[in-house]
């Protein structure tokens, strides 16, 4: 096997990883998984995080207050050059938080999200460096042309 071909399984790897990681909510992994230097990150709808600080106090935030999250992954793609890694992906979420009575799961939520991950090689393997996410706009009935207005 090429090593090109290792690069890209590994990387494969680290992607999954990620993914994996939020949805069991494990922040000591999700730590893990980030360079240790200047990093960044862009969640849907937020400002750009800069610094392991921010960045990771972002990931604890969103995960103290989703109780169910899972990822199905469509259209991934990995690049590999040198020691930097791209992959391109499509994140399918099914999102959903507590129930206003109490006990049991609330209403589910799916979102789309186009991301952006950039691995770094290290020493221990392959780390994130970046993560940009970008809703998916989908069209509503607002965008139709109302049936009184000209088309």
């Amino acid at each position: 096997m090429s090593t090109a071909r290792t690069d890209i399984e590994q990387v494969e790897l680290a992607n999954t990883a990620f993914y994996e990681a939020m949805e069991r909510g494990d922040f000591e992994e999700m730590s893990r998984l980030w360079l240790d230097e200047e990093i960044s990150c862009v969640h849907p709808g937020w400002p750009v995080l800069a610094g392991r600080g921010e960045v990771l106090r972002s990931y604890a935030l969103i995960m103290a207050n989703t109780d169910y999250i899972q990822f199905f992954l469509t259209d991934v793609k990995v690049n590999v050059g040198a020691d930097t890694a791209i992959v391109t992906c499509t994140e399918n979420i099914l999102s959903g938080g507590p129930a206003e009575d109490g006990n049991e799961l609330g209403p589910l939520v799916g979102q789309l999200v186009v991301a952006t991950n950039v691995f770094r090689r290290t020493p221990e393997g392959w780390k994130l460096w970046s993560h940009h996410g970008s809703p998916v706009l989908t069209e509503s009935d607002e965008d139709e042309p109302d049936e009184d207005e000209p088309a």
